[in-house]
């Protein structure tokens, strides 16, 4: 399938299922989308999939001044993933970096209850996981779910993005079992440049696509 663009992350997800299809209709599979823009695409896939779909929280940790740039990342469970070259070419102090989590967790916290009611990990033990996101950049927030995930020994770990930088894959794609993407540009700025629409997601609007979908702690 050629693709060149997305109109939205709705048609980003629609796409993205058409290349997942033989996890449909399985009972040991489960969406995991990466908030926020992560999560409208996690819901179309589940639905084409008929799978259950929750979210993973992952908090990037910005460089300060730079918050763009991540020198790493927290997840749910404790996971903590730091960029080691970017910290080590900045001079950033261990100070700065614990800063930087104290007040990423607290955050990270406040999105679980905002959008699951309640913390901690989904269940995903002997599962198969497709973690989806928007896209990927650094990859160092993916990284940092993918390590939260392996704690709880799931049977399988898919990442399924829309378009990545080619970077990001060669590092992520060792790290599970599958990597899928549609669109792989060379010339990779941003995950926004390959959008029509890329319109920030609320936290509003992260309720309503899960409360919408199948959530993972119910029975379809």
């Amino acid at each position: 399938m050629k693709v060149t663009h997305f109109r939205d992350r709705v048609h980003a997800g629609q796409l993205l299922a058409g290349e997942l299809m033989q996890y449909a209709g399985r009972d040991d599979v489960i969406v995991l989308g990466l908030p926020r823009g992560g999560v409208p695409v996690a819901c179309e896939v589940a639905k084409k999939l008929h799978a259950p779909v929750d979210v993973l929280v992952v908090r990037k940790l910005g460089m300060p001044g730079w918050e763009e740039l991540a020198m790493g990342a927290i997840a749910s469970g404790g996971v903590r993933v730091i960029n080691q070259d970017v910290v080590r070419s900045a001079g950033i102090s261990l100070a700065t970096i614990e800063a930087a989590v104290a007040k990423e967790s607290r955050e990270l916290q406040r999105r679980e209850l905002a959008y699951r009611g309640h913390t901690g990990v989904p269940e995903i033990e002997d599962k198969i996981v497709i973690l989806v996101d928007d896209g990927i950049a650094t990859g160092s927030t993916v990284k940092a779910a993918v390590q939260a995930l392996r704690q709880q020994e799931p049977a399988r770990i898919i990442i399924a993005v829309p378009t990545a930088a080619p970077d990001a894959c060669a590092m992520l794609e060792p790290m599970v079992d599958e990597l899928v993407v549609l669109l792989q540009p060379d010339e990779f700025r941003a995950v926004g440049q390959w959008y029509e629409n890329f319109s920030q997601a609320t936290d509003a609007e992260v309720t309503q696509w899960l409360a919408k979908a199948a959530p993972a702690s119910q029975p379809r």
